[in-house]
């Protein structure tokens, strides 16, 4: 929060996750990876050279493959992501005496809705707060979100105050409910743990770094104090790896993080998820486990990418078992988090936009 912020008589919570296709049709998904994909914070080239690429190289054939992964995993209810966002809205909303709401940066339901949501309920709120559903700083992620709410406020013409809740990804709340939600399949037993985090170009990493100087610099930058930790992906899901554990007292030997979801072919965050599974499976590991920290939902992602294609390639390469552990969902402790942050801010810090 900035230093004297203004007395707050009514605050509504805006609640942000990523977003889903309306449905696993190929025309949904096209609809949905299009506007996805034409974010200038996601693929980050100039608007012609963007659309020459969704448009010419990425819509025409990946809709169809992404459609067939969606009914994989798709519920009666719907998308995953969407039925477990709306379940923790509610649950929140059931323990906080303000509006609580949702809202996707892609797809259904818009910021826009999720805005307009608020102040239909609460015409006098003081403020809006904002929180998004990503732990970690990304410009495809983060920052996208914090543009678009702005931008979509501003168009509104809303007069509430935005306040941003900031990445929380060490966060003792945070870390606590990652750590107990992992617990006992832990305890089931396991030969090797792959923490595997969503991947990000290594130019996001840099563009997102304040000093200029810092991010990929160097072979322990992420461990060398700097102001570019703020907004620098990789040491902060170094951090939440440590963390977590500590909490949990695993030993170094016996896990690897990885990054996974890595789209074209510029030079991504490595090592590859599925490129280590193999790599363990080949050595000799036989029971692996896998968590996906970045993620507090299940989605595509962790359903279909980690649950069923790394997987099939693991057991493939003489691997026996393989088991995902689901995200936090709605977690006890996950919502008692969201709780806090809905009432204070992770490490008594945030920021007002």
């Amino acid at each position: 929060m900035s230093d004297n912020p203004k007395p707050v008589n009514a605050k509504g919570i805006l609640l942000v996750n990523l977003g889903s296709p309306d449905s696993p049709s190929v025309a949904d998904v096209r609809r949905y990876l299009g506007q996805f994909l034409m974010d200038k914070h996601v693929i980050d080239a100039p608007y012609v050279i963007r659309k020459l690429i969704v448009g010419g190289f990425i819509l025409p054939f990946r809709p169809k493959r992404s459609a067939h992964a969606y009914k994989s995993i798709w519920r009666d209810e719907g998308s995953p992501l969407i039925v477990i966002s709306r379940l923790v809205r509610g649950l929140l909303s059931q323990l906080l005496d303000m509006p609580v709401e949702l809202a996707m940066r892609y797809g259904s339901p818009s910021i826009e809705d999720g805005l307009r949501a608020l102040t239909s309920q609460a015409q006098e709120l003081d403020a809006i707060r904002v929180i998004p559903l990503y732990p970690h700083y990304a410009m495809s992620t983060i920052q996208s979100t914090v543009v678009e709410v702005e931008e979509t406020a501003r168009r509104l013409q809303l007069r509430p105050c935005l306040e941003f809740v900031e990445p929380y990804y060490d966060d003792p709340h945070y870390i606590n409910a990652l750590a107990e939600s992992a617990r006992g399949h832990l305890e089931r037993g396991y030969d090797h743990l792959l923490v595997s985090y969503h991947g990000l170009p290594v130019r996001h990493l840099k563009k997102s770094d304040p000093t200029g100087n810092h991010c990929m610099a160097s072979g322990d930058c992420c461990q060398t104090p700097s102001p570019a930790h703020e907004k620098c992906y990789r040491h902060q899901v170094l951090r939440t790896t440590e963390l977590f554990v500590s909490k949990l007292g695993i030993p170094a030997d016996r896990y690897t993080v990885s990054f996974q979801s890595r789209l074209g072919k510029d030079a991504w965050m490595k090592p590859f998820t599925v490129d280590v599974a193999l790599r363990l499976a080949e050595s000799g590991v036989k029971k692996l486990l896998v968590i996906c920290p970045a993620f507090v939902s299940d989605c595509l992602e962790t359903l279909e990418e980690i649950g069923s294609g790394v997987r099939d390639q693991f057991l493939s390469a003489g691997g026996d078992e393989f088991d995902v552990i689901p995200c936090m969902n709605d977690h006890p402790l996950w919502i008692d988090a969201l709780l806090r942050y809905a009432t204070e801010s992770p490490g008594d810090s945030g920021k007002d936009g």
